[in-house]
């Protein structure tokens, strides 16, 4: 690890790991999950031709 990235690690790590408030790790793993299987839907629904 460069010393550079030292201090930053170091300043992140006093102010809680610096996480945002407003991103909600249940919200964003759902939303993930809702469009890789909308994705998923929609590529299985396309491969009708066999």
């Amino acid at each position: 690890m460069s010393s550079a990235a030292l201090p930053v690690i170091a300043r992140l790590a006093e102010e809680g790991g610096g996480n945002h408030d407003s991103l909600n790790p249940l919200l964003t793993g759902g939303s993930a999950l809702f469009i890789l299987l909308l994705l998923l839907f929609i590529t299985t629904r396309f491969n009708r031709d066999r």
